[in-house]
């Protein structure tokens, strides 16, 4: 029987088939926390990744206190053996995954361009960009097992080139390589899976507003952002509860689409 979603809530609306699932990496604290609570409170089971298995579980924890159907997952996106164990966590549990949010990110040492070396960038591209692929490609099969399953690539205005070639975006004078040209390459896989793979929605957010040249505050960025971690999570929230005849290979920040 097929599975079908509910506009406004992204809700199952045929009451023989499972609840909605979704998988949230990175998800103790911070974005990937608040796009985990938002969408349990939905009625979502809500797969919580966390590298850190003690704040993941005391999150879990505090997801439960309010009613939240929640199961922690130990998950660290640079380990293709915690991936796969991972899978089989979530196999457990669940014969398929509505939603995958690759939230778990590095902000790296924001070291300029020219002291910056390979070792600083690599470390900073195995979270943000092999993290990500790992995580898609190992949940692939479970994706594929929902009806409407959809992919959300958490992102940055620094990883699009029509920000950071902008005088007037603050990131324009933050000389940096490894988190803005990580983000740029996560954009880049997210268009490329849209296009190969046209039966899961891929896209990305950015938890900001470029227009007003704003982001949420995180550990991250250490608070200095203007925005909610609610406000931040919009964009995500948005792209996760797409129906059937939703967009793919899109950018969207909390306003709308932005461009690459």
């Amino acid at each position: 029987m097929d599975r079908n979603t509910d506009r406004n809530t992204g809700r199952n609306t045929d009451r023989n088939t499972d609840r909605n699932t979704a998988l949230v990496t990175g998800a103790n604290k911070g974005l990937g926390l608040e796009t985990a609570r938002r969408l349990g409170a939905l009625g979502w089971t809500v797969f919580l990744g966390s590298r850190d298995e003690g704040r993941g579980r005391a999150a879990a924890d505090k997801l439960a206190a309010d009613g939240v159907d929640v199961v922690m997952v130990p998950l660290d996106v640079t380990s293709d053996a915690s991936v796969a164990d991972a899978v089989r966590l979530v196999r457990q549990h669940t014969g398929h995954l509505d939603v995958l949010v690759n939230n778990a990110g590095a902000p790296g040492h924001a070291v300029p361009p020219a002291e910056a070396t390979a070792d600083e960038i690599h470390s900073v591209y195995d979270t943000n960009v092999y993290g990500p692929v790992r995580v898609t490609q190992a949940f692939l099969p479970l994706l594929r097992a929902a009806e409407n399953p959809r992919v959300v690539m958490v992102s940055s205005g620094g990883g699009a080139f029509s920000v950071v070639t902008d005088p007037e975006q603050p990131v324009s004078k933050m000389h940096e390589l490894a988190y803005s040209s990580s983000k740029a390459a996560l954009n880049m896989i997210t268009v490329r899976y849209a296009q190969a793979l046209p039966d899961i929605k891929f896209n990305v957010a950015t938890p900001g507003e470029v227009a007003n040249r704003t982001f949420a505050a995180t550990d991250m960025n250490h608070h200095t952002g203007t925005l909610t971690v609610t406000e931040g999570t919009d964009s995500i929230l948005r792209l996760a509860l797409l129906d059937a005849d939703g967009p793919t290979g899109t950018f969207e920040d909390r306003l709308g689409p932005i461009a690459w």
